[in-house]
């Protein structure tokens, strides 16, 4: 049958420099799709409890989707592992062209185990695998790799998916950076690439991607296009991106702003639309395929920085890299972010630990280092810290470099205070304290503090959830919003679909574009229900990690300090609020009292576990 499946994995064993191609395991295809599905269930059966996430047992998974690699607006893929971050699972997502490439090769998915005894990297050409040394690669900054691999294969139309200095050096917040400049960004994914000697994976792919239903899946694809066309919330993407939402969190008073003590910033205009249309963007651009076009191109034109090519910064990054650290010039904020980039570092987690420095300093919990003011606002000292985690690996960077948990632990005192994470990955820019549902949605994320595993901002200001009304400070009516949310996020990124693709297709016409694909006929109820079983799935391979309910909580500053200013002034996410969301979500997910799943509830889902 004609599929869209390339019904292939790529095995490469690094530790002994060989590699197997597997038949996908039909399992995988009917209980879990793709994409995050795929790699979760792999992950449970072949990594097990305890597995040093940066020793030769974990796997580094580069999964597509049923979707991937066709003219379906669902052109991302995902890094599946399990994170040095957090020790818990970790599935990072990327836009870009490397995922179909994947596709056009020949492959599902991609899975990289053991270690190479030198640096190498990986030339993937159709059929064809060589492990490469990369001794002569391996130091440079992940721009700079990525162009000396195409010189030295002699094709500038590859994609890669690599590494910088941050990944070689195993910062515990490295990420891997997919062609081009789109970043599978959280969780330390570039870690455990640097931990395997990978500087690289360079893929070029011949083959065509074929669908089961070739003119119903062009009608399905004219529907999602049209249904694009027709949401205001994408003509906003369309028109600024993620940059917009920095006026729009400011104004709902959920923009971090010196390590999240407030939640609003006089100057956040010059990091939003107007600021970087301003100082930076030239044109638009976009991910292969994509209708969107959320991207920009451009380059800082004036001032200190001037000559820096970027593209759009965005709001994650302009609130944890600006706002957050006191810095209101975009194109200072570009510089840094810029230097992320290179080095490969998730600037989300590095914005967030120089911010937990910076206020740790102001209270004298560390000194400074020697010939810096690390103070808020002071661009130079963020600079030099992102140089010292990065590259130098030593002193105040060594012990940041470790993720702002590990080091408010090492620190002691009252540093743990002021370090905001949930279960080890540093707080995405929204802070929850007004809209206490996304507080909910960060205790109960399967990789730890995250915004993109159910998004219930906007219902919440709004008032509204499944036509009833919704108080975004009360704690009641949160839970069956998030859970909901998070079934439809992880239903739909077995696709692998875009994150912005949802703010207009529906789930109806995802599952029609699946269908139609792969000659399989699935209901958007399929899709939930396919999503709660990856979430329960993920659940149970977390628990026998160590995780257990007293890690569903939030950091001290949203549950004791009231935000001291914006709408939502003198409101914080109690504990009680916690204890009464927490509880009516695990009854609705069919969890015990402590955050297990019954048994029945497994059993529905068809989960198996040991």
């Amino acid at each position: 049958m004609i599929e869209a499946y390339t019904n292939k994995l790529l095995m490469i064993d690094l530790s002994i420099e060989s590699f197997e191609i597997i038949s996908l395991p039909d399992i995988l295809k009917q209980a879990y799709l793709g994409g995050k599905g795929f790699g979760a269930k792999l992950l449970v059966d072949k990594v097990f409890p305890g597995t040093d996430p940066l020793g030769p047992d974990n796997l580094l998974m580069f999964m597509t989707g049923p979707l991937t690699g066709t003219m379906a607006p669902a052109m991302r893929g995902c890094v599946v592992t399990k994170s040095p971050l957090t020790g818990i699972f970790l599935d990072s997502y990327f836009g870009g062209s490397f995922s179909p490439e994947i596709k056009y090769a020949g492959y599902d998915g991609i899975i990289i185990k053991g270690v190479a005894k030198k640096p190498c990297y990986i030339w993937i050409d159709d059929h064809r695998v060589e492990i490469r040394d990369a001794k002569d690669i391996w130091g440079t900054d992940a721009l700079e790799s990525n162009r000396l691999i195409k010189q030295e294969i002699g094709d500038e139309s590859i994609k890669i998916a690599g590494i910088g200095q941050a990944g070689e050096n195993q910062v515990r917040y490295a990420l891997i950076c997919c062609e081009y400049n789109r970043q599978a960004g959280r969780g330390g994914a570039g870690a455990v690439m640097g931990s395997k000697n990978l500087k690289a994976i360079a893929i070029r792919g011949t083959n065509s991607v074929k669908v089961n239903d070739p003119e119903g899946f062009a009608r399905a694809c004219e529907k999602a296009v049209k249904e694009l066309a027709d949401s205001p919330d994408v003509e906003a993407m369309r028109q600024a991106g993620t940059a917009s939402a920095v006026d729009f969190a400011n104004e709902a008073g959920l923009l971090p702003h010196k390590n999240y003590q407030n939640g609003t910033f006089a100057k956040s205009s010059n990091l939003a639309e107007k600021g970087q249309s301003k100082h930076l963007w030239l044109g638009s651009s976009a991910c292969m395929g994509c209708p969107i076009r959320c991207s920009k191109i451009g380059a800082v034109r004036t001032g200190k920085y001037k000559g820096i090519v970027t593209d759009i910064v965005e709001y994650e990054s302009a609130g944890l890299m600006g706002s957050n650290l006191d810095i209101s010039d975009v194109r200072a904020v570009a510089h840094l972010v810029k230097l992320c980039d290179c080095y490969g570092m998730d600037s989300m987690s590095t914005g967030s630990v120089i911010g937990f420095a910076m206020e740790a300093c102001e209270k004298g919990l560390i000194p400074p280092p020697e010939g810096i003011d690390l103070a808020f606002g002071n661009v130079p000292a963020a600079e030099y810290l992102i140089h010292a985690i990065a590259a130098r690996r030593e002193g105040l960077g060594k012990l940041l470099s470790h993720g702002v948990r590990l080091a408010a632990e090492k620190i002691g005192g009252n540093a743990s205070d002021i370090a905001i994470h949930t279960k080890g990955l540093e707080s995405p820019a929204w802070g929850p304290r007004g809209v206490s549902g996304m507080g909910l949605a960060y205790m109960t994320t399967d990789r730890g503090g995250c915004h993109q595993r159910g998004f219930p901002v906007g219902y919440e200001l709004a008032g509204e959830w499944d036509n009833k009304p919704l108080d975004p400070l009360s704690p009641k009516g949160k839970a069956a919003m998030v859970a909901s949310l998070q079934n439809h996020s992880a239903g739909t990124d077995t696709l692998v679909k875009c994150d912005f693709g949802s703010f207009g297709i529906s789930t109806e016409t995802y599952a029609q574009l699946f269908s139609a694909a792969t000659g399989r006929q699935i209901t958007s109820a399929t899709l939930l229900e396919t999503g709660e079983r990856i979430w329960n799935l993920v659940r149970m391979y977390n628990l026998s990690e160590g995780m257990d309910a007293t890690k569903d909580t939030l950091p001290r500053r949203f549950v004791e300090e009231p935000l001291p200013d914006g709408p939502a002034k003198g409101h914080r996410i109690s504990k009680d609020d916690m204890d009464y969301m927490k509880l009516e979500y695990y009854k609705i997910r069919g969890w015990n009292e402590d955050g297990v799943p019954l048994e029945k509830t497994l059993e529905r889902l068809g989960v198996h576990h040991d």
